[in-house]
């Protein structure tokens, strides 16, 4: 699979020119081989992974889309190489370079041209949008990961009972369960924390009639889940949920609307107009959603303004929340597969109002 990725941004390149990947994601995505450091650079006819010594001896034995080499010379032995094939111009992922070290690279590679221009990331956001089966299977196994973690821990949440607490009892479980690592530093936020959509868990404690947040993901074979739910602990208000009740409407509406074809903005703008039309317009000041895979944000999307086109193979999140100042926040988060026709709900855990 990483070849066939090599193949396609090889053929998008003329005989001098040439793509330097730097990036841990998109190194992952075109070597299957996960690392703190190392160059992947792409020419018309050679794929070769610059990576230090550290990683040499692995690299070797599992990268097979890219020559190994080790990198001992630093850039300039990427740069010889580029001389010894005449490449002129090099494009980088302009997402991910500085200013200081696009001048870095300039004085590096001398008369070769350093590009400006975002070619290599427009095919790189384009290619990792669209999830092979493979890559579906490893979200899909994320998130059962998500979803046990969650059926662990709903018991395990009571009064008294810190924020932090909980957030460090769920990742070391997450972890038990095989995970390789979490998709971000867990969202366990409650009462008025809750508000902040955001917000990092404390040594607050639950209280009766807290709504208690939790957003988190697990990571397996490299790929990410996403998760939100919210639920509430002893009794809650009307108030309270009247706002959940908004918030899980918007959401099923929005998932409703999602199938290839579907433009990225009138999905965000099914959830928010129900939001907005039940009382709460400036309190959903996020996008509805994004995509998931080797990274936990990618593209395309789900905000009011992107015009962008879903695909069949998109992941999404469906993420809408209603957040009152100083009072409690409301989050609900699925992760759904873009099918020809609609979308597969990949997330599994309930979603139901439950008071614990």
């Amino acid at each position: 699979m990483t070849g066939e990725r090599v193949l396609k941004l090889q053929q998008n390149l003329n005989d001098n020119e040439a793509f330097l990947v730097s990036s841990g994601s998109n190194r992952f995505y075109l070597t299957g081989f996960n690392s703190s450091a190392g160059t992947v650079l792409i020419t018309k006819c050679n794929a070769v992974f610059f990576i230090d010594f550290r990683y040499f001896e692995k690299a070797k034995s599992v990268v097979n889309s890219c020559d190994v080499v080790l990198y001992d010379k630093g850039d300039k032995g990427i740069y010889e190489f580029c001389k010894e094939h005449n490449i002129k111009t090099i494009y980088v992922e302009t997402a991910h370079t500085t200013l200081s070290h696009h001048k870095y690279l300039c004085d590096v590679f001398e008369d070769v041209e350093i590009s400006k221009d975002n070619k290599l990331d427009l095919k790189l956001n384009e290619m990792r949008a669209t999830k092979t089966h493979g890559e579906l299977e490893l979200i899909k196994k994320a998130q059962s990961l998500t979803d046990q973690t969650l059926d662990y821990i709903l018991p395990r949440i009571t009064i008294g009972r810190t924020e932090r607490e909980v957030m460090l009892d769920m990742e070391f479980f997450m972890r038990t369960l095989g995970a390789e690592g979490v998709s971000f530093d867990f969202i366990v936020v409650s009462g008025k924390n809750s508000s902040l959509p955001h917000g990092v868990p404390t040594d607050k404690k639950i209280q009766k009639g807290d709504f208690v947040t939790m957003d988190f993901g697990g990571i397996v074979g490299g790929y990410c889940s996403d998760m939100t739910r919210t639920v509430a602990v002893g009794s809650i208000t009307d108030e309270q949920k009247h706002v959940y009740d908004t918030t899980l409407k918007a959401q099923l509406a929005a998932i409703e609307k999602i199938k290839a074809g579907a433009v990225c903005g009138d999905i965000d703008k099914t959830a928010r107009d129900i939001i907005y039309d039940a009382g709460y317009k400036g309190c959903f000041g996020h996008a509805l959603g994004h995509s998931v895979g080797i990274d936990v944000h990618e593209s395309p999307n789900l905000s009011p303004n992107n015009q962008a086109i879903l695909q069949v193979g998109n992941v999404v999140t469906v993420e809408p929340g209603i957040y009152l100042e100083n009072k409690f926040g409301v989050r609900i988060e699925d992760m759904v597969y873009v099918t020809s026709d609609g979308c597969i709900n990949l997330t599994n855990s309930k979603k139901e109002l439950l008071i614990l």
